[in-house]
């Protein structure tokens, strides 16, 4: 993810860490939270990565987006979040030039976190819309092909963005800075490229996918009174599946758009409103967040992560043959 350009603070003796103002103990309390949140959200993620992974049932195309969104968030978690939060709590970068190039390679994490959304939001709807093509040419290995694609395009886009507006050859790095700084033209691009399309496509799909789960509804129905007991139990079971699973995953994709907004907003009024990095850092961190909210969705709504997670915590993945145990059931 990039930030749009902060003008006024293009040179160095507009920029200066200001002196903390909070009390030790508010200090060290931001520090305790901060913690806390770093771990809720690398366990939490850790949690479906190893399910995902390990469990062979869980082995499915949906199931490896899923997981691709995990591996992503996970790194946020374990890299970008606790560099933001101390960066936020101290109101100054004190990690150096090197680690902050590197922090914003990998802030493409943040662009393959919106493309997977947006790949799970085309799974849905062709599941959705005609299952029999879904499940005769979308297949696991199919899915994983797309997904080293997504996260190359998003680190080659992160790199050429970085690259392209000097952010690599500039050697004068003001003393507490760490921005992104971004040229008219590739404004317009990164917008376009990391917020307009792929917020089109999610919408647009989601939609689609909402109209035909209400159509699946009325198909129940007509189930029940036209079909046999046998039949109409089978279809009405996988109906029924598809639509949690859809359901469950707008939740997913309705919180992610949340957490996305506000900052594709602040940094769109670049040109027109005074930016403050302390106002950016929050709006910042509310993308963050959503890496670590992600996992309690899971756990609120499907059952099988939550059976996951038990298996894992009480080691019996350690045991032979425990990839083949049944979490669906």
């Amino acid at each position: 993810m990039n930030l749009t350009e902060f003008n006024q603070y293009d040179r160095c003796e507009h920029f200066s860490c200001p002196a903390k103002s909070v009390s030790s103990a508010v200090y060290i309390l931001l520090y305790v939270c901060s913690a806390a949140v770093v771990l809720l959200t690398v366990c939490g993620n850790l949690f479906i990565i190893i399910s995902v992974f390990h469990f062979k049932q869980l082995h499915t195309p949906t199931n490896m987006l899923v997981l691709s969104l995990a591996v992503s968030d996970f790194l946020v978690g374990n890299f970008l979040m606790p560099l933001l939060l101390i960066w936020t709590i101290e109101s100054c970068w004190i990690f150096g030039r090197v680690l902050c190039i590197i922090y914003w390679v990998v802030s493409s994490m943040l662009n393959i976190s919106i493309y997977t959304v947006a790949q799970i939001a085309v799974d849905r709807y062709l599941a959705l819309s005609n299952p029999f093509l879904y499940m005769n040419i979308v297949s696991v290995r199919i899915t994983c092909v797309v997904i080293v694609f997504n996260w190359c395009l998003a680190l080659g886009y992160t790199i050429a963005i970085l690259y392209s507006n000097g952010n690599f050859q500039s050697s004068v790095l003001c003393p507490g800075e760490c921005l992104l700084f971004l040229n008219e033209v590739w404004t317009v691009i990164d917008l376009v490229f990391s917020f307009i399309f792929p917020l089109s496509v999610i919408i647009i799909l989601y939609t689609l996918v909402f109209v035909i789960a209400k159509k699946h509804a009325t198909a129940i129905r007509e189930l029940n009174n036209h079909t046999r007991p046998k039949a109409q139990t089978i279809s009405s079971q996988s109906m029924k599946s598809e639509r949690k699973a859809a359901k469950v995953l707008g939740i997913l994709v309705s919180v992610f758009l949340l957490c996305l907004l506000p900052y594709f907003i602040y940094t769109s009024l670049a040109n027109v409103i005074e930016l403050q990095l302390e106002t950016f850092g929050k709006v910042l961190i509310m993308i963050y967040l959503n890496s670590t909210i992600n996992p309690f969705i899971y756990a609120l709504f499907y059952p099988w992560f939550r059976r996951c997670i038990k298996l894992i915590i009480t080691l019996h993945i350690l045991q032979t043959d425990s990839a083949l145990i049944n979490v669906l059931s």
